[in-house]
This record gives structure tokens, C-alpha cells and sequence, in this order.
């Protein structure tokens, strides 16, 4: 992929094959990359070599822009292969050392460069990064830029919805906006007034940092996760000089990823209680468009888990009606399970849904049933056997079982149970489960 991305930056420059300026063996290598068709080695110093012909065919030093220079990084080393592409783009990236034919360069990426082992030998660097004060209004929208947008498009009235979604990145002193996603969000509105905001970021960008994230097995990651998700702050200690080789070696270096990939931004000191020791920032998530990310991330990591582990303890609790097992293990999965919706009935209806699916069981989830809809619904066809399930949360420990019992006479009144027996299935359990935070209680129908 690399080879083809830098054959194809050779084809925007074909052209010099008609230049009386370029050397004729020069020429040849131009077609020959272009063609796909140059050796490893050409490859490697393609760029160094592309910058030479076109100050000569130009006359002039070459402006060079490379963006997201860390990204074939990334991947590498989710994909384990990184000491092989940090040789290759080491190679490639040669272009910037002592290169006569190089007026300047950009460079950007998530991680600062001038620690990463690529550019060896390149001590000329001038380097801004997010925390940095010199030009931080140039790297997203100011509040100014988009007020004088929404006024231009008479969308005035979407300000404070534009400003929850896509505002909150603290770049230096200036708090910013991701101009992708307000640009997309504008253009929808301007097609349908009542277009609701969208996820615009999550697919320009690979989320292998957040499945990362979530799936450490550390609790104090799991607890301060879920105060971020709460709309708080964490204070953490962010190391600058990150590498990509040593991601996951410490839980330092999991926030500062996440801190310079732009999931997490700083506080404005004046909102944080607390003043951070040196090296150390009280981090949150920027807006309503990261936290629905991490969100959306958080349950297909759970979907996934459960789906991949071994619940034939918990089945076997569930269709032999042990309410007081099948608590326990509910309450243990509770605790290991990072919620995110402050608590309401719609996480509880989620969790258990995903915690019950298993292949070869219908789950049947808000279906219309009996006289009204079932929270969930547990079919298992080849044994002739069903477990319906309605979903309480309580203001306190002390109404679980209440709250339990209230989701029986649910189950009784709207006929839930019965219009399962009526298709066909003869043993139906109905089950009340209420819930407290990271707390539930279970009652069955006696």
C-alpha cells in the first residue's frame, strides 16, 4: 500500500517525463515507479529522488506536505508488524535530510516527530503540537469562524447544537470546533432544516485506540472511563515523546494517545477544581460526537466479549429458574461492564439483551407481545422453552425487590407470558429484574 500510495503522487507528476530539464535515465525511473515496477530500493528513496527532478525541471527549491505521517505507524503496530514498516518509512522519509532540493516541509500527525526514530539525522524541526500556543487558531474552527458560517447560511439557529456536538478541542488558549463535522452537518442542514447532528469524525479516522482502550483489563481504567463518560474529568500524566512501540506498556501512555488523537482534550483551568502536578492535565471528552464514539464502542466491545465467552453457566441458571445464581452473575458482569448512560433503563435493556444472545436463542427485544411489548424475550425453539423478562431501575438499594415485584404484575397484566405460550412454547419463565447502578435484584414468577 505504500508503494502504491507513492506511485500514485508520481502520476500527479507525469508530466516531467515531457521536461527537457530531466535526464533521461532520470525519466525512465519516473515511469518505471509510476508503472509500479521500480525495485524496493527505488521505492524507498522515491521521494528524495521525485523532490530532485522537480527542482530541476522547476528551477526552485520543492515544497514538500506530508499528512498523517504516523498512520501506516499505527496500524503496524496494531497489526504487529511495526519494526518492519519503521525501517521502510525511515527509508522513505530520508527525503528530509540534508535534501538541497527541499525548500521546506510540513509534516503532521498524532504523535510528535521529532522522537520518533524516522527522522534521524533531521535536527532542523520546528514542532507545534495541540498544547501549544503558536498558531492555534489555524487548526480548526474559532468561535468567530463559525458564527460568521451559520450567519452566511441563515442556520443561526443551530449554534448551541453545532457547539455541543462538534465544539470543546483545546488547542493552546482557544477552544475549537472540528471543521469536518461542522462543514458536513451544514451541508445536511442546508438539504433538510431538520437533519439531527451525525457521527462525521468516526469515519474519517480508525477507533483501534478506543477497542484498546476499553478492553484493559485494569479496573481504575474502567472507573475513570466511566467518569469521562459521566461528563467529568480525570487528572493524568501525559508523556510528549510517545513512540508507537510502546503503547501498551503503561496506562500513561493509553490517556496520551488518547489525549493526542484527539478523543480526550484538556479542561479550561477555570472549570477544574484541581491544579494538575507538572506533566499532568485534567482531560474530558470534547463533545456529544466523541462521547456517542465511545459509547457505540463500548457496546460492540461488550457484544463481543459476551459473544466470545462462555455463558453455559449462565443459561443453565436462567431455564432452571435459579434466580439467586443468575443475580450473581449478572452483578459480576455489572461490575466488569463500563456503563455510559448515566444509568437509565435504556443501558440496562441493552446489556441484558447482549448479555442473552447466543446463537441457536431468538432474543426478542421491545417486540410487540401480549397486550403490550416486552422488555426482552428468550426463545429457545428446539427445547420448547422461553424466558420473558421485564426491566426496572430503582432511585435506591432498598426498592430493588419492590421494583422486582412491580415487574411481575407487568408481566401478568399485559399478558406477556401467556401470549408466548400461546405460540407453542411450554415452559415459560418470567423474571423481574431491577436494577441499582451496578447492583440488581431477580424474582421470578412462582
Amino acid at each position: 500500500m505504500l508503494k502504491e500510495t507513492i506511485a500514485e503522487v508520481f502520476m500527479k507528476h507525469i508530466y516531467l517525463l515531457e521536461s527537457d530539464k530531466i535526464h533521461e535515465f532520470d525519466k525512465d525511473m519516473i515511469a518505471r515507479i509510476a508503472r509500479r515496477a521500480a525495485s524496493v530500493s527505488e521505492f524507498k528513496n522515491a521521494l528524495t529522488f521525485l523532490t530532485r527532478v522537480m527542482s530541476a525541471h522547476y528551477g526552485r527549491p520543492v515544497i514538500l506536505l506530508i499528512d498523517e505521517y504516523d498512520v501506516p505507524l499505527a496500524k503496524a503496530s496494531a497489526k504487529d508488524y511495526y519494526r518492519e514498516m519503521l525501517s521502510a518509512i525511515r527509508s522513505v522519509m530520508s527525503v528530509l535530510k540534508d535534501n538541497p532540493s527541499l525548500g521546506f516541509s510540513i509534516v503532521t500527525g498524532c504523535l510528535q516527530i521529532v522522537k520518533e526514530s524516522i527522522f534521524t539525522g533531521t535536527n532542523n524541526f520546528v514542532t507545534d503540537t495541540i498544547s501549544d500556543n503558536r498558531l492555534d487558531e489555524y487548526f480548526g474552527f474559532t468561535q468567530t469562524d463559525v458564527d460568521r458560517l451559520l450567519q452566511d447560511t441563515d442556520l443561526s439557529g443551530h449554534k448551541e447544537e453545532i457547539k455541543e456536538w462538534y465544539n470543546g478541542y483545546r488547542f493552546g488558549n482557544r477552544n475549537i470546533y472540528c471543521p469536518w463535522d461542522v462543514m458536513n452537518h451544514v451541508r445536511n442542514l442546508l438539504l433538510d432544516p431538520f437533519a439531527p447532528p451525525a457521527g462525521y469524525w468516526e469515519h474519517t479516522s480508525h477507533n483501534d485506540v478506543i477497542y484498546q482502550f476499553i478492553s484493559t483489563t485494569e479496573a481504575d481504567v474502567n472507573d475513570k472511563f466511566e467518569t469521562l463518560l459521566a461528563g467529568g474529568y480525570i487528572i493524568e500524566p501525559i508523556e510528549p515523546h510517545l513512540t508507537y512501540d510502546v503503547l501498551h506498556s503503561s496506562e500513561r501512555n493509553i490517556w496520551t494517545l488518547l489525549y493526542f488523537t484527539g478523543y480526550l482534550t484538556r479542561m479550561q483551568p477555570e472549570n477544574v477544581s484541581e491544579t494538575p502536578a507538572d506533566g499532568s492535565l485534567a482531560l474530558t471528552i470534547p463533545n456529544a460526537e466523541i462521547r456517542k464514539l465511545f459509547q457505540k464502542s463500548v457496546s460492540e466491545w461488550f457484544l463481543a466479549k459476551t459473544q466470545g465467552s462462555d455463558r453455559s453457566e449462565l443459561f443453565s441458571a436462567l431455564w432452571n429458574g435459579d434466580t439467586a445464581r443468575l443475580q450473581d452473575i449478572i452483578n459480576d458482569t455489572l461490575f466488569d461492564t463500563i456503563s455510559y448512560h448515566d444509568y437509565q433503563e435504556s443501558f440496562y435493556h441493552a446489556f441484558l439483551a447482549g448479555l442473552l444472545s447466543r446463537k441457536g436463542y431468538k432474543v426478542e427485544s421491545n417486540y410487540e407481545n401480549g397486550l403490550g411489548r416486552s422488555d426482552i424475550v428468550i426463545k429457545d425453539r428446539k427445547n420448547r422453552r422461553a424466558a420473558v423478562i421485564e426491566t426496572k431501575i430503582t432511585d435506591s438499594e432498598s426498592r430493588l425487590i419492590s421494583a422486582c415485584e412491580e415487574a411481575l404484575k407487568q408481566i401478568n397484566k399485559k399478558q406477556y407470558a401467556v401470549s408466548v405460550q400461546r405460540a407453542g412454547y411450554r415452559q415459560v419463565i418470567s423474571l423481574g429484574i431491577a436494577f441499582y447502578h451496578k447492583q440488581c435484584c431477580v424474582e421470578k414468577e412462582p
